[in-house]
């Protein structure tokens, strides 16, 4: 396993090139790295969004510009996490879900500039899926001591969703929406955002409180 910081540049070239090294060629790339910066827009800063553009998007491009010759010389597939709030933004997650759906449009354009080449490109939506990625604060801290706030009979288990994650990838799907309450939620986003709106007002969600303010 390689570590790198996909905020700094130059460190995925770096990445991309030990795996040149040991394997000869990069069929399939995923752009997954990601956290979720929370907070009423009062209470957050410029700083707070723009570190969160830098992991979720630019980090996604800097993944995309040290590997993209790769994908064209072996007509390869880009995978690009998504997420649910890339569809449907709530209150107390705009720096979040302003970046996934930066992400959104940035692989509904790429689909169409890559396939002439042969790339294929998939979108990937999770909603609410096993990880640690609700227990890291707004400062990319991951906080150990603290509990999932998602009930875990919501969660996806992480296995799950990686063998659904393959699946796409394999018949080179345009876009998955990873999780059953995913997919109501961005089916009704979609088509009935007026009802969207009124039931996220009617259930008095205010977001996720930061783990680093507990």
């Amino acid at each position: 396993m390689l570590a790198c910081d996909v905020t700094r540049d130059g460190e995925l070239e770096r990445a991309a090139a030990q795996v040149r090294d040991a394997m000869g060629r990069i069929d399939v790339v995923v752009a997954n790295a990601g956290f979720g910066v929370v907070g009423r827009v009062d209470r957050l800063t410029i700083e707070d969004y723009r570190r969160q553009f830098e992991t979720n998007v630019f980090g996604v491009l800097r993944t995309i510009y040290a590997t993209l010759h790769d994908l064209e010389r072996t007509r390869g597939h880009l995978a690009i996490l998504g997420s649910v709030s890339g569809h449907l933004a709530t209150p107390g997650g705009s720096p979040y879900a302003m970046s996934k759906f930066a992400v959104r449009a940035l692989a509904e354009a790429l689909r169409n500039e890559l396939s002439p080449g042969g790339v294929a490109v998939t979108l990937l939506s999770p909603g609410f899926v096993e990880s640690e990625i609700r227990l890291v604060d707004n400062q990319g801290r991951l906080k150990t001591a603290d509990r999932d706030a998602v009930p875990k009979w919501l969660r996806m288990r992480s296995d799950t969703a990686a063998r659904k994650i393959v699946t796409a990838i394999e018949h080179r799907r345009r876009e998955v929406v990873i999780t059953g309450h995913g997919k109501v939620l961005v089916f009704v986003a979609r088509h009935c955002p007026g009802l969207m709106s009124v039931l996220v007002s009617l259930s008095g969600y205010r977001g996720r409180a930061d783990p680093g303010r507990l």
